[in-house]
């Protein structure tokens, strides 16, 4: 098996993608790093982990200036790390101009500077080392805006080209940097999304509860870095969307603006 002993560090860990990942990945018998704010689910994940070999390391990304000494600390924990997979992030549900600024700082902090600083942080280890993998987990919001999403969208463009960057620069290195494009995927991400005021949106819309199940989901996301794909696209009828917006721009504009306005 291709994760097999292999350290795999997911910030994220607690819910949606980030839990399924380290579920599929303990079946492979990696060894897992698991972060999330909520150590309370991380205990109950490690429970579900059974004999898996995983340590817990709670932090709060949004502590952007610590995160150099917490690639220090799960560094520390085994003495290397082959994958960091950082699936930690938060969405938005509120109309642009309803949107309080301090909700878009929250966004780009947690979404766009949390992982750059992470992934700062750790690309000198992987130097070190000889190799390392880098994964992000973005959105179809990355590619293209879409309404209720202004700042989502705009942490997610950010950290494409942020991403990308490093891929150009590190083409000839064993240091390999995947981004993955996920377009609904039935999760929490409605639910636990920002409001304008800031406050947790708290309502599941039927886009989630009609997207991909996430073990599909993350089927696919491993598959997609057993092959070092540096682009990992996870869509369905969202892939339609994506097409219309490169070449029938305004057919997509109007069914954006319908589709949202509801």
């Amino acid at each position: 098996m291709h994760f097999k002993n292999k350290v795999v560090w997911i910030t994220g860990a607690s819910s949606g993608i980030g839990k399924e990942l380290a579920l599929q990945l303990a079946r492979e018998e990696a060894i897992l790093i698991l972060t999330a704010t909520n150590l309370d689910a991380l205990n109950s994940l490690k429970v579900e982990l059974g004999n898996t070999q995983s340590h817990i390391l709670t932090y709060n990304l949004l502590d952007i200036e610590g995160i150099s000494n917490l690639v220090s600390q799960a560094m520390l924990l085994e003495g290397r790390i082959d994958y960091v997979i950082q699936s930690a992030g938060k969405s938005q549900r509120a109309m642009a101009d309803q949107t309080d600024i301090v909700v878009y700082k929250k966004l780009m902090d947690l979404n766009f500077y949390a992982p750059v600083a992470l992934s700062q942080a750790i690309l000198p280890h992987f130097k070190k080392q000889g190799y390392g993998s880098i994964c992000v987990i973005s959105s179809i919001a990355g590619l293209i805006g879409f309404p209720l999403r202004s700042g989502y969208a705009a942490s997610k463009h950010a950290i494409k080209g942020y991403l990308e960057t490093l891929q150009c620069e590190l083409y000839k290195t064993n240091i390999h940097v995947s981004i993955v494009y996920p377009g609904r995927i039935n999760t929490n991400i409605s639910k636990n999304a920002l409001a304008g005021d800031g406050q947790q949106y708290g309502d599941t819309d039927e886009n989630s509860e009609a997207g991909m199940p996430v073990a599909v989901c993350c089927k696919k996301i491993i598959a997609g870095l057993r092959k070092k794909q540096k682009a990992i696209y996870i869509l369905k009828a969202e892939r339609l969307l994506l097409w219309l917006w490169w070449y029938i721009p305004s057919l997509y504009y109007k069914i954006a603006h319908a589709k949202g306005a509801k």
